[in-house]
């Protein structure tokens, strides 16, 4: 039986195609979860979170799993001069989800800005949290820079 949360009623109610893959529900990196699903590491997107200085919304930055983002690319890709990244309990704060767990896709109520790093573009499907730890799906990177607003930006190095 395939499992259901927020995100696959989403999904399925918008007519989008996708498939979901059950993970061990325990904090694992986006490169274990790459290494359990038996797929390129490259294509399992993780997202982390960053805060503005000034106190306003979050920015969340979603990058293949190997690589590390880079906070001045992100700043620039939303305009800010300067981000910093969200503390563990700032990011599970912020987004009412568990690290591990976090995904754009879980916060389209949530006044977050999304950058999706550019090399999404170039895969047929990119793999991302379900919103919790334990599920994640794989989906055209097309839809889902569509339904999260996403910019798209080269936001690692």
């Amino acid at each position: 039986m395939t499992v259901k949360n927020n995100v696959t009623r989403l999904l399925d109610s918008k007519g989008i195609a996708y498939q979901s893959y059950e993970v061990p529900a325990i904090k694992i990196g986006a490169v274990e979860v790459a290494a359990i699903l038996e797929v390129e590491p490259d294509w399992v997107f993780k997202t982390i979170v960053a805060t503005r200085i000034e106190p306003r919304k979050a920015v969340l930055g979603v990058v293949p799993a190997p690589f590390e983002l880079d906070l001045k690319a992100l700043a620039k890709a939303v305009n800010e001069k300067k981000l910093r990244l969200a503390t563990h309990d700032e990011a599970e704060k912020l987004t009412g989800l568990q690290t591990g767990g976090i995904s754009a896709l879980a916060l389209l109520q949530k006044p977050f800005d999304v950058v999706v790093d550019t090399s999404a573009m170039e895969l047929a499907r990119i793999y991302v949290s379900a919103g919790q730890r334990g599920l994640q799906i794989s989906l055209s990177p097309f839809d889902f820079i569509s339904l999260t607003r996403s910019l798209t930006a080269k936001i690692t190095r």
